[in-house]
């Protein structure tokens, strides 16, 4: 059966400071009413029952989480006590599904990505559970086309093109994976027309990427194991934290995708925005006449090109403003040049630095 594994744990520093240690990113309404996490979840409705989605997030999110998913039940739930990144958490989601299914199929996706049309993504996912349905061994990810050379993306070359169906996708077989490139690389990679950018969404065989793990990563996955037998015990808060705690973070691309031999990459036939920053929320929500993307209240006066973002209890006024960034809550405000919008993580490192956590 296919289980759905929702990856919610990223801090999303670059909406600071709307973003915050217990609300990130994911949990904002950013790119509409709902918040990315809830939009993702409800992307899945007739894909994947919700008995059979999986959210792993921070355990100082979890609270919040259940609020925002109270179709989701319980058990679904997932508190990692701290950040080791993808690899461990998709392991132990996958230890996690076998209990009850043996066979099960993951698809495994981040939670702060805006992705449509729902029928289009839900079709995407159907003819990759296809693919390795046909080839259980095999490993599936997704691929976005590239609209400019993004350096801040990872890349995937293909291969050969498999033989689909005629309303499926373009599938190929990955020639190689390539990390963030500098500015001239990206230029190359879009001119030659074979690379995609890494959308970070995979299916596969719950059985298939454990045994990756076995073979490339088994420390990790020896410990995952203990966490996973004292799942349903008294001790299993303990052993989570202790076992989870001693694994070397790394992500799934470094730990398997990279020296897998058999990876599909599907190029990605919905839209979609990794919503890296500020930006990205204009993108989402347009612009006014004036070219200003305004959440909240707000009167402008001769100000072009500005995102606001604020309550709507607040009034934000400005005036003559250009090509600039305002972002209000109670108890910080920030003000920037929207093209200084990748300083916002540094903001964060900074008042980490100085110890203003109460600002996190």
């Amino acid at each position: 059966m296919l289980h759905a594994i929702v990856m919610a744990g990223g801090a999303g520093t670059r909406f600071w400071p709307a973003s915050r240690v217990g609300l990130p990113k994911q949990l904002l309404p950013l790119a509409g009413e709902r918040s990315l996490l809830e939009d993702t979840v409800e992307r899945l409705d007739g894909l994947v029952p919700p008995e059979r989605v999986l959210i792993v997030t921070s355990a100082r999110l979890l609270d919040a989480a259940r609020r925002q998913l109270p179709q989701v039940p319980p058990h679904g739930l997932v508190g990692e006590p701290c950040k080791r990144d993808t690899a461990p958490c998709i392991g132990l989601a996958a230890l996690l599904v076998s209990r009850t299914d043996p066979d099960a199929t993951m698809a495994v996706m981040p939670s702060d990505h805006v992705i449509g049309p729902v029928e289009r993504f839900q079709a995407a996912i159907r003819q990759a559970a296809a693919l390795v349905d046909a080839t259980p061994e095999r490993l599936v990810t997704f691929g976005i086309r590239p609209t400019h050379p993004a350096e801040g993306f990872g890349y995937i070359q293909q291969g050969p093109r498999l033989s689909t169906g005629p309303r499926d996708a373009a599938a190929h077989r990955v020639a190689s994976f390539r990390e963030k490139p500098p500015a001239a690389v990206a230029r190359e990679y879009v001119a030659a027309g074979t690379y995609l950018w890494n959308a970070g969404i995979f299916v596969w065989r719950a059985a298939t990427i454990l045994a990756a793990l076995e073979a490339r990563q088994p420390e990790c996955l020896e410990r995952l194991r203990r966490i996973a037998a004292a799942w349903d015990t008294p001790d299993r808060d303990v052993v989570f934290a202790t076992e989870f705690a001693a694994i070397r973070g790394i992500s799934i691309d470094y730990a398997v995708l990279e020296s897998a031999p058999d990876v599909v990459v599907i190029e990605a036939p919905f839209s979609w925005d990794d919503l890296g920053g500020w930006s990205a929320v204009a993108r989402q929500r347009g612009a006014d006449a004036d070219g200003n993307t305004v959440v909240g209240r707000h009167l402008g006066i001769g100000s072009k090109g500005t995102i606001v973002h604020a309550a709507a209890d607040h009034l934000v006024v400005t005036l003559g403003l250009e090509n600039m960034l305002v972002v209000h809550t109670p108890d910080a405000t920030l003000v920037a040049d929207r093209t200084h919008e990748e300083a916002v993580k540094k903001v964060v490192a900074e008042l980490e630095s100085r110890g203003w956590t109460q600002y996190l």
